[in-house]
């Protein structure tokens, strides 16, 4: 089983690729929708929210309010970093589990659609990394034009992330998307022609298909052996 590891900053569209994977057929394991289901109402996510927070980060229905916790963390490095060892080990397990359900399935390529993917070091476990890459002044006006924001308010949640070069500088695949729709659909093709690949001995070792072969190659030795000591 090849994991493949996909990133990028914000507004750097890496939901975009995310998608044209899916639509290539190759299946997706988004972080952000785990992350998502981790904090719903009554998770231990979400009491870990509340905890740290407070009620002022809870709707009326008492869901987390995703916009009012943004601004708290964008804001405040501290709690940036209080949220992401709070959600790392629920995360991490939903990530785990939508990997093995995917495992189970037979799939052999799977995209990990991971925002902190080297943060929370994730990366080690993966390859190749895709970085999704877009230049500064790209970034801010994309984001601007997509939250509504001002520049000043754009380059202070650009900044709360690792800069984007430096993932660009660790990635083993970079998409540039500062160009048109079409021009990343073509850069894109390339990519799926490289981690469409066939799977290498450990990659297949590690799919559901070669435990398989391990397991009965392995009962047969066992049978043979004992076959022969009678």
């Amino acid at each position: 089983m090849r994991l493949v590891g996909l990133t990028g900053g914000i507004a750097s569209g890496k939901s975009t690729i995310s998608n044209l994977f899916k639509a290539s057929g190759i299946p997706v394991v988004d972080a952000d929708i785990v992350s998502r289901n981790v904090v719903q109402k009554g998770t231990g996510g979400w009491k870990k929210i509340v905890e740290a927070f407070g009620n002022d980060v809870l709707l009326e229905n008492g869901e987390i309010d995703r916009a009012r916790l943004g601004q708290i963390v964008f804001s405040d490095p501290a709690k940036r970093q209080i949220l992401n060892r709070l959600l790392a080990p629920y995360i991490s397990s939903g990530i785990f589990w939508e990997i093995l359900k995917l495992w189970i399935k037979g799939c052999k390529v799977i995209i990990l659609d991971i925002p902190l993917l080297f943060e929370t070091k994730m990366d080690q476990w993966t390859h190749p990394v895709i970085v999704v890459w877009v230049n500064e002044q790209t970034q801010i006006e994309r984001l601007m034009s997509r939250d509504g924001c001002f520049e000043e308010q754009a380059r202070n949640r650009i900044n709360a992330q690792l800069a984007l070069d430096w993932k660009k500088s660790e990635a083993d695949i970079v998409i540039d998307n500062s160009g048109t729709l079409d021009e990343t659909k073509e850069k894109f093709q390339e990519v799926l022609w490289k981690v469409s690949e066939p799977l290498t001995w450990k990659e297949r070792l590690r799919s559901r298909d070669g435990l398989l072969s391990v397991v009965v190659c392995t009962a047969v030795g066992v049978l043979l052996a004992q076959k022969n000591l009678r």
